[in-house]
């Protein structure tokens, strides 16, 4: 297995030393061996190179099997022009290994039902969404542009452009990921308003005839973000663009409780997925062995599952996650009463020592 690896800023470097902890401990139980590769993107890459993200490491993971990131960004380098911020670095990797679809499961852990923000009674049936996240389209890849017009004041844009193709390909991947749930799939969109999401609507409708197992609904993205609240446990698949993936999946993880609970994947065409928690850099407790890994350990565990299909060692990982929670371990973030605070550190060596 060769795994391009970008620890990244913050706490990044922290949480994938124990991600690949866990990733060799199984690879040692079902015999097979990882090769691995660091390189450097956001933040440490500008201020080692001048720019979040190098030629030679496209090179490098475009070569691999798998890409694990940590995160990027931070305050350091806010006031950057926007493509020499962190953050272009992350959208540049995305577009150059042509992944498209960001994977985001929202998964409420029984043990930790108390942290979520909702009420019990609003998770009595549980919680287990997949939403999937068109990922190299819409505004964040469109036409921008700011002007000064004549009275000192700007105004500036940013294009939200899709075409049938772009829609067409994430459209089958999540009628196929609806299927091995439970044939249950949302349209998330804003087709009262927007002709691109009217396309999108017309789009994943004419392609729904090709599975009628598959259940088809549409939301407006104002009603999801409420409905995410008021009854989250309606919802199992959601597909929707790039900029509403962006803001109802950070909604959804709050439901579940923790940021670091939750892991991400970025599939395409091509053979190399990109694999990240979906929490930021937090450099406020970066070095301090605070950090919650289990949203990379998460992401591993679909790097198996997705990139290696090897399902039994993937689900080895989610149980052995949940055997540490069970007896009462909790880093700081999702730490009550009664619970058994660890770092960074420990909880790493407890899931490896669980597989």
């Amino acid at each position: 297995m060769k795994l391009a690896v970008i620890p990244g800023d913050g706490i990044g470097p922290e949480v994938v030393k124990q991600g690949l902890k866990v990733l060799n401990a199984v690879a040692k139980k079902y015999k097979f061996e990882v090769e691995t590769q660091d390189v450097l993107m956001g933040g440490i890459a500008i201020d080692k190179t001048g720019v979040p993200l190098q030629d030679e490491t496209v090179k490098i993971c475009k070569e691999s099997d798998a890409v694990l990131l940590g995160a990027v960004g931070g305050e350091k380098w806010d006031k950057l022009p926007g493509n020499l911020r962190p953050e272009a670095g992350l959208l540049g990797i995305r577009k150059a290994l042509g992944v498209y679809a960001n994977l985001r499961p929202a998964v409420v852990f029984p043990q930790l039902k108390s942290a979520s923000m909702l009420k019990e009674e609003a998770l009595k049936d549980g919680l287990d969404i997949m939403i999937i996240r068109e990922l190299t389209g819409g505004a964040y890849f469109g036409e921008k542009k700011r002007v000064q017009l004549e009275d000192g004041t700007y105004k500036a844009w940013d294009t939200m452009i899709y075409s049938t193709a772009e829609i067409e390909r994430i459209t089958h991947m999540a009628f196929g990921i609806a299927k091995k749930r439970i044939n249950k799939l949302t349209l998330v969109d804003k087709a009262n308003v927007l002709e691109s999401s009217r396309l999108w609507r017309e789009v994943v409708t004419d392609i729904a005839k090709q599975y009628p197992e598959v259940e088809l609904n549409y939301m407006y993205v104002d009603n999801t973000s409420m409905q995410l609240i008021r009854n989250p446990s309606q919802f199992n698949v959601i597909l929707t663009e790039n900029t509403f993936g962006d803001i109802i999946s950070d909604e959804a993880s709050m439901i579940t409780g923790s940021l670091g609970m939750l892991p991400s994947a970025s599939l395409g065409d091509g053979n190399v997925g990109l694999y990240e928690p979906i929490h930021g850099s937090a450099p406020d407790i970066a070095g301090q062995d605070k950090a919650n890994p289990i949203a990379t350990i998460m992401s591993v565990a679909m790097m198996l599952r997705y990139s290696f299909n090897m399902l039994d060692a993937a689900d080895d990982i989610e149980k052995a996650i949940n055997k540490v929670l069970d007896k009462g371990y909790r880093t700081g973030d999702i730490a009550i009463e009664g619970t058994k605070v660890v770092g960074c550190e420990a909880m790493g060596d407890l899931i490896v020592g669980e597989i």
